[in-house]
């Protein structure tokens, strides 16, 4: 899977996904940020705004990149394989599919999370797998071995994944520190500063905004109950008005479907960096079981897809309509008359 290092890999999926006719007539323009280094034009991420925006309400997607350079693909160990495990597969075909149909704004990761994880700090690095010139470990870093030990660096899934549980280290040899430093520049500063000033544009309109971070992961195992489909994180509460959270559970229940909450997914750094609930800028995370919406190999498209797009469909349109009531809530909680001179 070698080639010119100019060209994506038989792995890639670079080409955003095409809007129908009708839709490409009144959706505005998917725009191009950041770029992937060994990829020559391509960018590291597509995103888009209606102007003026239709919903309070922004999909991001920051798992599901599928435009591998050569290069990458020579150092990974088992490339297929990994980049089976670690991408949230063909959810950026999932939010496509919503926000065109809700007008929700979005943005939408192309670097893999192979490359780098746009949902971890950018000091959540396990610095064993930086080398120096010369190819020895980076020692020189500052990150002690207490901080290191709060880090998802420490399980194997950094800013760098590193391992997989059942298959090991991912990687033939260390990354280089410029390397590193050049992905954040290049890919992950650049979508995060999108993703801000998306939000700040929701916010700007609306007085309120709510980011969906949208992700995928493996069927859930539960003794002696129902496994739920969906896991929705606001990290404990810190991400996310308590009033949007309990409607989604709502919107679940009202479906058949079973979600459960924070556990084991709460979120990550997205949540982290750009939800500000106080001021009404609010963050969730939404983990959708891929058996729901893919094959049984749990690689292409399957049966359930259509169904999990109208369902995701619902729950955007219902959760605009609760952002904007969560704003005037909040208003009216600040709107103390003036006192008596």
């Amino acid at each position: 899977m070698t080639g010119d290092s100019s060209q994506p890999t038989t792995m890639d999926a670079t080409e955003p996904e095409r809007d129908s006719p009708d839709q490409a007539s009144t959706l505005a323009p998917l725009r191009a940020g950041g770029s992937i280094p060994g990829l020559q034009g391509v960018p590291a991420f597509v995103s888009r705004v209606p102007q003026p925006s239709d919903i309070p309400v922004l999909i991001a997607v920051p798992h599901a990149g599928r435009a591998y350079p050569p290069r990458l693909v020579e150092r990974l160990r088992n490339p297929e394989f990994a980049a089976l495990r670690l991408e949230d597969r063909y959810v950026d075909r999932l939010a496509y599919a919503v926000a065109a149909a809700t007008g929700a704004s979005l943005i939408v990761a192309q670097a893999p999370r192979a490359m780098i994880d746009l949902n971890r700090a950018t000091d959540d690095v396990d610095w064993d797998m930086i080398a120096r010139a010369g190819g020895k470990a980076d020692g020189g870093t500052t990150v002690d071995s207490a901080a290191f030990a709060r880090t998802r660096a420490r399980s194997g899934l950094g800013l760098i994944p590193r391992r997989l549980p059942g298959m090991g280290e991912l990687w033939k040899r260390r990354h280089d520190r410029a390397e590193l430093e050049n992905l954040i520049a290049q890919v992950y500063e650049p979508y995060h500063a999108a993703l801000s000033g998306m939000l700040e544009v929701l916010h700007g309109r609306w007085g309120a905004a709510l980011m969906l971070d949208l992700h995928s992961m493996p069927p859930l195992t539960l003794r002696g109950g129902l496994a739920p489909e969906f896991v929705i994180g606001d990290r404990f509460g810190a991400s996310c008005c308590g009033t949007i959270v309990a409607e989604m559970f709502a919107w679940m229940g009202q479906n058949r479907r079973v979600a459960a909450h924070n556990r084991p997914y709460a979120g990550g750094h997205g949540l982290d960096r750009h939800a500000a609930p106080k001021r009404n800028i609010h963050a969730v995370q939404l983990e959708i079981d891929r058996s729901s919406y893919l094959d049984a190999r749990l690689a292409e498209p399957g049966e359930g897809f259509p169904a999990m797009v109208d369902l995701l469909v619902g729950l955007v349109r219902h959760l605009a309509v609760q952002v904007a009531g969560v704003k005037a809530r909040h208003e009216r909680r600040f709107d103390w008359p003036d006192a008596a001179e």
